[in-house]
């Protein structure tokens, strides 16, 4: 255990991939010491009773002489100086430990993105209030009643509290979280969904049109419990912005009585397009779709893709996909549950954590889809986005059988995310592509993003899978691919 040595999540990321790297290392884990963290690791056999909240734990398996090596290299990592263009940091140069510090430091910043264990979230949250800063959320485990006061207390402030949870936001052209690089253009989305944000911000420049401002407001915000607080405000928000002419709303299946609450932030003379995946939200006084590619082509006003080329392709591998089982391995949830709001009305209940079927933990057998974003897969490990190690594990065990006949995979870029996401996945979907199975993968992303989108998709292909223009087309060829008869 190093004590009072606090690490953010990749940094820790990084730390154990080069201690797992050393010769004789059988494994490593670092992590906070969290009550979630430390309960991850008992599972896996490690105990630190005595580890906080800002201590990190590093726990290697080794024999004795490499473990003591691993383990001087992992606190030597952890311990180095902040660097600042190439050299080492002075005091004053020293990142600010605190809101209060930063914003003296930038007496002019109006917003504060807050990324701390979720049991001081809401604190660090209510003193960037009390500085008059909105609030970008990215840390979860707050609690509903934490969060609603945060909002009550927001509005009363006019400032956003965004999250918590809240993965991504864009506000004057700035993203926030997981961003991707899109066209500016007249459409402003409103969105408690992360990824399906991105999806629809990277669906309306793909159609030539473009993006104002993504508010984000977190998962929860459209519950009974939240009241849709902040998702109202955004909406008020996006009314009084000159640049937005039509709004998308974004949001897994709301609480129907805050969806009758929105009708009174409609705004006159803009358009109101939403996209309440699952197709809740009936009566709403706007233009309604069940799924995100609906509503991002509604709002951009262009044709569904057309994919003739991508069902000959499924089609020519159905002879060794049909009748076979499908396993979609998500880093989006929300585009998890775009893909089993399509596959469950044609191939009936999907198991896993998102679907409707028995629960699996390991994506074993029927039809299965997990978001790998969920909290039992994200433990004491960053975001599927950026770590992709689970998600390889999970690809290779499939490829070792014979059962699964299609894989949908979502890879979702931007800024924050994996730097070459394809490059890593590729081996795994080579194998599990060269035993037969049909492999779909939608590149969520643009050409503008760091990692390209048009790199990553051509990396994907040469591996083997079909590329897909929206995480919706692909579940339908999901279908396509697994169904008895052909569509």
């Amino acid at each position: 255990m190093i004590p009072n040595r606090y690490a953010d999540s990749v940094r820790l990321m990084v730390v154990a991939r080069e201690v797992r790297d050393m010769p004789g290392v059988r494994g490593c884990e670092v992590a906070m010491g969290t009550a979630a963290n430390l309960e991850a690791l008992a599972v896996r056999g490690v105990e630190a009773p005595a580890a906080g909240p800002g201590d990190v734990v590093v726990a290697v398996s080794a024999p004795d002489g490499a473990g003591e090596d691993a383990l001087r290299v992992a606190e030597r990592h952890l311990s180095a100086p902040v660097i600042v263009d190439g050299s080492l940091a002075s005091r004053a140069e020293q990142p600010p430990r605190s809101v209060p510090a930063a914003a003296v430091r930038l007496a002019d910043a109006n917003l504060a993105l807050v990324s701390v264990p979720g049991e001081y979230a809401a604190l660090v949250a209510h003193q960037a209030l009390t500085r008059r800063l909105h609030v970008f959320l990215f840390s979860d485990h707050v609690t509903v009643e934490q969060e609603v006061e945060l909002k009550r207390r927001a509005v009363r402030l006019g400032l956003l509290v965004m999250g918590p949870g809240c993965g991504t936001a864009m506000l004057g052209g700035i993203g926030l979280g997981f961003a991707n690089v899109v066209r500016p253009g007249p459409v402003g989305i409103v969105a408690a969904a992360g990824t399906g944000a991105q999806e629809v911000a990277c669906l309306v420049d793909a159609a030539g049109a473009g993006v104002s401002q993504i508010v984000g407001v977190g998962g929860r915000d459209l519950s009974a419990e939240v009241g849709g607080t902040m998702f109202r405000a955004g909406m008020r928000m996006l009314a009084g912005d000159d640049e937005t002419e039509t709004l998308v709303l974004v949001s897994k299946s709301p609480a129907p009585e805050v969806v009758r609450c929105l009708a009174a932030e409609v705004p006159a003379g803009k358009r109101v397009v939403a996209a309440f995946v699952g197709g809740a939200g009936a009566g709403a006084p706007f233009e309604l779709h069940d799924t995100l590619e609906a509503a991002a082509l509604a709002a951009a006003q262009a044709p569904l893709p057309v994919c003739a080329e991508l069902e000959r392709a499924v089609d020519a591998r159905r002879a060794r996909s049909a009748g076979r089982r499908l396993l979609g391995l998500f880093s989006g949830g929300s585009l998890a549950h775009e893909a089993v709001t399509i596959l469950e009305a044609e191939l009936g209940p999907v198991a896993g954590n998102v679907g409707h079927g028995d629960a699996v933990a390991d994506g074993t057998g029927g039809h299965t889809v997990l978001d790998l974003g969920e909290e039992e897969y994200t433990r004491g490990r960053p975001h599927p986005m950026v770590d992709l190690d689970l998600r390889i594990a999970m690809l290779e065990h499939a490829a070792a059988g014979d059962d699964v006949g299609c894989v949908l995979l979502d890879v979702v870029l931007g800024h924050a995310a994996h730097p070459d996401p394809a490059r890593e996945l590729a081996p795994a979907v080579a194998r599990i592509a060269d035993g037969g199975a049909t492999v779909l993968v939608r590149v969520c992303g643009t050409r503008a993003d760091p990692q390209d989108a048009d790199r990553q998709a051509r990396t994907l292909r040469e591996a083997g899978a079909l590329v897909v223009p929206s995480n919706a087309a692909a579940a339908r060829l999901a279908v396509r691919a697994v169904a008895e008869a052909a569509a």
